[in-house]
């Protein structure tokens, strides 16, 4: 299924699309994402989500698969699978940026294959809550990243951040190693972030999905009414 959402921040583009190719730096701005290793170009982590008192927690990667700063458009290949077997996810995402005024407006498309739980409530219902996860991610973005993108720091995007260690290496007086062990070279860095919080569908998409949830408990309730006849 396909889920467009766009949205409009106050940074000049220059400094948004700084910002979003720095996926470590974004990650805690995203609602039940928590980032936990980076392996070169790919980024490892979970996502947690929940309706009522059931928790689903998905882990996966996503990887920059195409970056286009002359169009300024960003392509993320994403994957995550139910850590208890119960699903999967997929997803393509595309984020194209223009200008527009003094900020930057960002339209996100996002091609999503999912099985398991998640996936019974259809496309209405996952667009919705694709639209105020959206909003969420915005604001947090606004206050936490994009208030200091002017002068912060971007150096987890790319490459970067290794000519970030060598420039603050050397401004102290230190030059790094000339060739580092290859076991030290080689395998994941790991991120120390806090736990994320669950995203609570049920909070998130509200009457929607509530109203498809109805019916599932009338047919638990009757199911129980005459497992409990029977029975007697």
């Amino acid at each position: 299924m396909e889920i467009t959402d766009s949205f409009r921040v106050s940074t000049p583009i220059e400094d948004t699309w700084k910002v979003l190719l720095d996926i470590e730096g974004i990650a805690p701005c995203l609602p039940g994402a928590q980032l936990q290793e980076i392996d070169g170009d790919e980024y490892r982590g979970i996502v947690k989500v929940k309706v009522g008192p059931i928790t689903a927690q998905y882990k996966g990667t996503a990887k920059l698969a195409q970056v286009d700063e002359a169009n300024r458009r960003i392509v993320i290949d994403a994957s995550g699978r139910d850590t208890r077997g119960q699903g999967n996810a997929k997803a393509s995402i595309v984020v194209t940026m223009t200008p527009e005024g003094a900020g930057t407006e960002v339209d996100v498309v996002t091609d999503l294959s999912i099985t398991g739980k998640v996936a019974q409530f259809g496309r209405g219902v996952l667009a919705d809550v694709s639209g105020k996860l959206m909003g969420q991610f915005v604001e947090n973005l606004e206050r936490d990243v994009l208030t200091t993108a002017g002068g912060g720091d971007t150096s987890h995007a790319g490459g970067a951040y290794e000519q970030a260690l060598e420039g603050a290496l050397e401004s102290a007086g230190r030059h790094p190693p000339a060739a580092a062990p290859a076991s030290v070279a080689a395998g994941p860095r790991r991120v120390e972030s806090a736990e994320a919080e669950p995203v609570d569908l049920l909070g998130v998409a509200g009457a929607p999905l509530t109203k498809r949830l109805i019916p599932i408990a009338v047919g638990a309730v009757v199911l129980f009414v005459l497992w409990r006849i029977l029975r007697h």
